[in-house]
């Protein structure tokens, strides 16, 4: 019996001693390699995605790179679909995700996220010439055009709006373009996006709902240090202008909060 308590105690000893020689780990691994991988899409504009020459672009991947810059190494980018791209933290495939992941109160019982560094809030989309919905209770008895299982989608089911299902925000516009419905609730940086691309599209802004919704840096818990690190990344970039140019360059203006 003390044999066997013995052994417990010195495993015991062991797991504590080693607790926090993990802390750290991952920030050290990534200077040393001189790599800070990252998770993201690669098909999710204009937050990262594939110009024409096929090059991976966008908002989050130049952030990407600006704070691995910051960190001292280079960025390097692994992509992978939606559905599995957060979990590959969990299988070590990377360091982080950016690819405008929302902060959750579920996901940070699982992760650590940094300070937020995208905020963006949920908008009413009409046609210009449309002067009869001027907010979202508005929506009652008209036609919304929606991804039908997202938030956006319960929010004009809620306000009374039928649904007309899309896939998402280029197909919702494109069908209130076309007066085949006549309203959509999206993001609004999607839409800053889309007017910076087609200024000229006849579409506007009706309404705006107050809270906005913030979305960080995601990495595995227990890793204190490369997340203090990303932060003070963070904020240099915003301290030393790279982030505006970076926003302003994707969305006419800063997005950060």
């Amino acid at each position: 019996m003390n044999w066997l308590k013995s052994v417990a105690v010195a495993t015991l000893l062991q797991v504590v001693v080693a607790a926090p020689s993990m802390a750290g780990e991952d920030l050290a691994a990534i200077k040393k390699a001189g790599v800070f991988k990252v998770g993201t899409e690669g098909t999710y504009s204009p937050f990262t995605f594939h110009d024409q020459s096929g090059k991976l672009v966008g908002f989050d991947v130049e952030i990407g790179e600006a704070v691995a810059s910051k960190l001292g190494v280079k960025a390097q980018f692994i992509e992978g679909k939606w559905d599995g791209l957060i979990a590959g933290i969990d299988a070590k495939r990377y360091d982080a995700v950016i690819n405008q992941v929302g902060i959750t109160e579920a996901r940070k019982q699982k992760y650590d996220f940094s300070e937020p560094y995208i905020a963006s809030k949920a908008v009413l989309i009409v046609r210009e010439d449309n002067s009869e919905i001027k907010g979202f209770d508005g929506l009652k008895g008209k036609k919304a055009a929606q991804s039908l299982t997202s938030n956006y989608g319960k929010l004009a089911e809620q306000s009374g709006a039928e649904l007309v299902g899309t896939d998402g925000f280029d197909q919702s516009v494109q069908l209130v373009l076309t007066r085949r419905a006549d309203a959509t609730i999206n993001d609004s940086l999607s839409f800053l996006d889309f007017k910076k691309q087609k200024p000229d599209a006849p579409l506007k802004i009706a309404a705006q709902k107050d809270n906005a919704e913030y979305s960080g840096i995601i990495i595995r818990k227990g890793e204190p240090e490369l997340l203090e690190a990303i932060n003070k990344a963070l904020a240099d970039i915003k301290a030393d202008g790279t982030y505006q140019k970076i926003s302003a360059k994707y969305f006419g203006q800063d997005v950060s909060k």
